[in-house]
């Protein structure tokens, strides 16, 4: 069987015909991001940050983006069946900066801080480089209900996932194992050796782009260089249990070794089952310890109550709450980015101002409403408040957010406003997003 392995590794690395290629399927998406913002657009040498007006060029931002994935069954008979993917990224200014914009939105470009002025920005005359980076590369084998899959490749897990929202995704280098032989039940193991995402457990984000101000919304690191994942890989187990249909139930442990444990508990009820029909409700538990003797456990929870009519709307209300005294000051944040603005899990999540509702000593409130005005375009509206009683101010951070979305096709429009108030801190802003994608 080693030998077996073996040689169906070579046959992929060098494009053998040893192995029959089935079921190919390419697929992939193109993407154009824009955000004008009327708050911070830059540094002055003598100002210092300088405020900008909605649609100048120095407070805003683009990128476009190339996303081109292929999977095939390599090997299938009654013991086991293997397949593979990859996948391949490339993130571009097209020569918008120092034109159009003064910013990007990934912060897998790099760039030279130029000599002028404002070096925070790109009309300081920096140059930004387009970014490429093999995004996925994995090999995967079934037998039975048990799945082992190895390489390069995105992973949706509480607290170590890709995150999808922006124009680049970060993914990792791992080792999954994937089993459903008890029923209603899955087991997960997973070893995390390397991310390319801008992890700041004991590394660096590897893009200076970043450093100079110009991301507006950095995922991946530097040209999509991988690093160690934390200082030594980590680990997580997770068992996800469906017996009781109209609840389903998780826990997840994490070891991230040297730096960090963390385990993650989580229950979401379909309550129509007891009568009320359109109702959903859950909760979420999550606690983080630093490694090291003398620390105390950063922890949250979060329940929510939603609502949906068929057909009408779909609306949520959701409450979380931090501890005081946790070592690490966040709670319940995405270990693959960095734990200052990464984005949760949490029910309480903003849409677009991650990081404010995991810090230390905060309540945070959530309300979503979502509907199909007409069957014409998906509207979005969304509220979130964070009192955080021990940040820097300290400061109430609410942000209201309103997007509007339509589909022709494989052609999908977003648009979005977004309030932004962060208390005695910093000035309210405002910011506007055009998301277009091209779905193929």
């Amino acid at each position: 069987m080693k030998l077996t392995k073996m040689s169906l590794v070579a046959a992929l690395l060098m494009g053998s015909s040893a192995f029959a290629l089935d079921n190919i399927k390419v697929s992939g998406d193109a993407n154009l991001y824009y955000q004008t913002t009327d708050g911070a657009s830059g540094y002055d040498a003598v100002k210092g940050r300088t405020d900008g007006d909605l649609f100048s060029k120095d407070s805003s931002a683009a990128d476009a983006s190339l996303n081109l994935n292929i999977t095939a069954d390599v090997l299938a008979n009654d013991l086991v069946s293997v397949s593979a993917g990859a996948g391949y990224t490339v993130l571009t200014t097209l020569g918008l900066e120092n034109n159009f914009v003064s910013n990007v939105w990934g912060g897998s470009h790099t760039a030279n801080a130029g000599t002028g002025a404002q070096y925070g920005s790109a009309l300081g005359g920096a140059k930004v480089e387009n970014a490429s980076w093999m995004n996925e590369a994995w090999i995967a084998a079934t037998t039975g209900k048990t799945t082992a899959k190895l390489g390069r490749m995105a992973l949706d897990t509480p607290l170590a996932f890709t995150e999808t929202w922006s124009a680049e995704q970060n993914t990792f280098e791992a080792a999954v194992l994937i089993n459903q032989d008890i029923p209603d039940t899955t087991l997960v193991g997973a070893y995390v050796g390397n991310g390319n995402g801008t992890e700041n457990f004991g590394q660096n984000a590897h893009s200076n782009v970043q450093a100079l101000g110009l991301a507006s919304a950095p995922v991946v690191n530097g040209n999509g260089d991988f690093t160690t994942y934390g200082t030594n890989g980590a680990y997580a187990v997770g068992v996800i249990n469906n017996s009781y249909a109209p609840l389903t139930a998780q826990a997840w442990y994490y070891d991230v070794v040297s730096l960090a444990t963390a385990y993650w508990l989580q229950a979401d009820l379909d309550a129509s089952s007891l009568g009320v029909e359109g109702l959903t409700l859950g909760a979420q538990y999550c606690g983080m310890d630093a490694a090291g003797s003398n620390t105390k456990t950063s922890n949250v929870y979060a329940v929510k109550a939603g609502y949906a009519m068929k057909d009408m709307f779909a609306a949520s209300v959701a409450y979380s709450a931090t501890n005081d005294d946790g070592t690490l000051g966040h709670a319940g944040f995405n270990t693959a980015t960095n734990a200052a603005t990464a984005k949760s899990k949490l029910y309480t999540e903003a849409w677009w101002n991650y990081g404010y509702v995991t810090q230390r000593d905060t309540q945070a409130y959530n309300v979503t409403v979502t509907s199909a005005v007409n069957g014409m375009f998906d509207l979005g509206v969304y509220y979130t408040y964070a009192d955080q009683a021990k940040a820097t101010g300290p400061r109430d951070v609410t942000e209201f957010t309103v997007t509007a979305g339509k589909s022709f096709g494989p052609l999908d429009l977003t648009a979005a406003f977004i309030n932004a108030d962060y208390g005695k801190v910093a000035d309210a802003t405002n910011t506007v997003q055009v998301y277009a994608t091209v779905n193929f």
